[in-house]
């Protein structure tokens, strides 16, 4: 009993010692870019894993990554599977098509950092 009760406070440390070093207390919306598939059918591989780059990039370049607010994920899959790469933005659910990295750029600038969605490349909200 005292064995699990001392790991699950282990965990506990070792997940807030994580979420603070990640700034998730300062997440204000997070970008989901489906972009290195395991067999890519929405867009090329390497066009996905470009655009991932410039998003990971630009990010980090405009201090928007973690402590500023805006969080990213890669992902594998987000199952829409045609028009891609594909992103989704949360906490709005404000779904992206083609996001090249020019429509990326369009995105942070727009929607990150200035909360308006890009609604020509939008196709759920």
């Amino acid at each position: 009993m005292i064995n699990k009760r001392l790991k699950s406070l282990t965990m506990q440390n070792l997940l807030q010692t994580r979420s603070e070093s990640l700034h998730l207390q300062d997440i204000k919306r997070h970008i989901f870019l489906c972009c290195d598939q395991t067999k890519p059918k929405c867009c090329d591989h390497a066009v996905g894993l470009a655009a991932w780059t410039y998003l990971k990039d630009r990010l980090h370049a405009l201090k928007l990554d973690g402590q500023g607010g805006i969080y990213r994920s890669k992902v594998n899959c987000l199952r829409v599977c045609c028009n891609g790469p594909i992103a989704v933005v949360y906490p709005e659910g404000v779904w992206y098509h083609s996001c090249y990295p020019e429509v990326l750029e369009r995105i942070i600038q727009e929607h990150l950092i200035g909360g308006v969605p890009v609604a020509e490349f939008v196709f759920v909200r």
